[in-house]
């Protein structure tokens, strides 16, 4: 089985849909500008919300800006408790530590919330470590993510040229392709979880060594 595992949070752990599109919506309204219904803001869930405004509704450097700290203003108090634990995940984790799975989540979204949302829903203690951005805008990368994770999941700087030590023994669990990316470029098997809010084909083109669509086709897939 894999020693390690690195788990995305949003679409992965956690449904976190009607929070994140609830607070684009309350974002854009407050810029004075349209809000599309939550079905068409789901490609907000996953990338680093600056690109989202940028790609999505075409905002500029400042008005994204703007909109991503309107955004965290509902956020902080609502919006990352508009969420919920898909079902079964919290057994599985459970499950895996037993087995004596090492487990951390590397997530594009700010660390400080990311420990709050799991504290939450009680799956903070599951995990050795946890690493998100940085509400400063550091850190938004996957890869710099993944980077810092590996880091301090294995104790010491994984490069992508030196993971093959490690790459049987390290995965990293994402539903958008930006956690697939991840992975590949530092060397390590990645799980694609269909159940989460990836375009059709999208986990696909990303190559994904394996995709999963529920939670017990995925821990089947973790202790292979």
């Amino acid at each position: 089985m894999y020693h390690y595992i690195l788990f995305d949070l949003d679409g992965t752990l956690t449904d976190p849909k009607l929070g994140i599109t609830g607070c684009v919506q309350y974002a854009l309204r407050k810029l004075g500008m349209e809000a599309p219904d939550a079905d068409a803001l789901e490609p907000f869930i996953g990338p680093p919300l600056m690109d989202s405004f940028r790609e999505f509704c075409g905002l500029d450097e400042e008005k994204g800006a703007q909109a991503v700290a309107y955004y965290r203003e509902r956020y902080a108090v609502d919006g990352l408790f508009e969420n919920e634990a898909y079902p079964g995940i919290v057994q599985m984790l459970i499950r895996l530590q037993q087995a004596g799975c090492h487990l951390a989540v590397a997530s594009s979204k700010p660390e400080v919330f990311v420990k709050k949302i799991l504290e939450h829903f009680g799956m903070l203690s599951c995990f050795e470590v946890v690493v998100g951005s940085g509400l400063d805008g550091s850190r938004v990368r996957k890869e710099e993510v993944l980077e810092e994770a590996l880091r301090q999941l294995l104790e010491e700087r994984v490069p992508a040229k030196e993971t093959s030590a490690y790459a049987e023994d390290v995965v990293m669990v994402g539903d958008r392709k930006f956690d697939i990316q991840g992975a590949k470029a530092y060397g390590i098997a990645s799980v694609g979880v269909a159940y989460g809010y990836a375009a059709e084909g999208e986990l696909e083109e990303a190559g994904a060594d394996r995709i999963v669509k529920t939670v017990q086709e995925l821990e089947e897939a973790l202790i292979k």
